[in-house]
């Protein structure tokens, strides 16, 4: 962790409460980034694991499956070399927990309930008149 410097490549984590500071850049062994070639190379290799993974994901999105998960798992294995992608999965962090907290707002859930129920009433009452109009008739036994 932080022996009290402050220098380029520390950010401050205070945003969520901890006064602890981590690191932003390569996670890589030292051994590994003592050689700027195997550096390199890992670097090469880290990107190209994280970018199977994000697309993997985004395939993921409109089939079956976890989508946005692996997406944030692709992410997170670029950000154990890549500073860009530490700060974006930094931000998504901020943001999902000011999402949360505001969800756990008891206003706002009193209005999601409402919207919800509401939103349901709407469907179940186009939904009687459509089978009080035309019935229940499964698609594969219409004749035309």
């Amino acid at each position: 962790m932080n022996t009290g410097s402050d220098g380029p490549g520390w950010i401050a984590m205070a945003d969520d409460g901890e006064n602890s500071e981590r690191p932003l850049g390569s996670r890589a062994p030292e051994f590994i980034k003592a050689r700027r070639a195997l550096h390199l190379s890992w670097q090469v290799g880290v990107f190209v694991v994280g970018l199977a993974v994000v697309v993997a994901g985004v395939i993921m999105l409109p089939l079956p499956g976890p989508g946005w998960l692996v997406i944030f798992g692709g992410m997170a294995i670029w950000a154990t070399e890549f500073v860009w992608a530490q700060l974006v999965l930094r931000w998504t962090k901020r943001k999902v927990t000011e999402a949360t907290q505001r969800a756990l707002d008891p206003k706002v859930r009193r209005r999601n309930i409402i919207l919800t129920t509401v939103g349901l009433v709407i469907v179940a009452v186009l939904v009687g008149v459509y089978v009080w109009k035309f019935g229940i008739e499964m698609p594969w036994n219409i004749k035309e």
